[in-house]
């Protein structure tokens, strides 16, 4: 069985922050995908400034831009990190940590769609002061948080879980 070195992750890590922007204008890309199909009002990406706008035909337009701060990545990070160390110190099971850090950070990605997602339905219900208030202030940080939590316990779980044959 090869083993898998923990360089592999703090290589993804060192990839994702020097390719933050990218990321990023990949990450708003997605979002606007998303809310075209939940969306009646316009929505338009401009990647190049990693902004969507919404509500576009309605009286309430809105850009949200996705800062470093706002990001899945900020919450990718520790996990690779993470999951470097797991594997320099037990390089049988990298194998499984890589697994559940793609878990993990799919998670984390979803969970991350789902706050804009909710940021972006607050607006639409409560107006853009309330709405933003309650959907970037409270709710999105509570989102974040309850997310990135359970993306980091699913990661433990599946990176530290014995296998059947293990077992046995």
């Amino acid at each position: 069985m090869t083993r898998l070195p923990a360089a592999l992750p703090l290589a993804v890590a060192v990839g994702l922050v020097l390719a933050h922007r990218a990321y990023r204008t990949a990450e708003v890309t997605l979002a606007g995908e998303l809310l075209r199909l939940v969306s009646r009002d316009g929505v338009y990406v401009a990647a190049e400034r990693q902004t969507v706008y919404f509500g576009l035909g309605s009286g309430t337009p809105l850009g949200l831009r996705m800062t470093p701060e706002c990001t899945s990545a900020f919450l990718v990070l520790p996990l690779l990190v993470v999951g470097a160390a797991m594997i320099a110190l037990r390089p049988r099971i990298g194998r499984r940590v890589v697994g559940a850090l793609v878990v993990a950070a799919l998670t984390v990605i979803a969970v991350n769609q789902f706050r804009v997602l909710t940021l972006v339905g607050l607006v639409h219900w409560l107006g853009v002061d309330d709405g933003y208030y309650w959907g970037h202030t409270l709710l999105g940080s509570m989102v974040s948080v309850f997310g990135g939590a359970a993306a980091l316990v699913l990661f433990v779980w599946l990176s530290t879980r014995r296998a059947k044959a293990e077992r046995a």
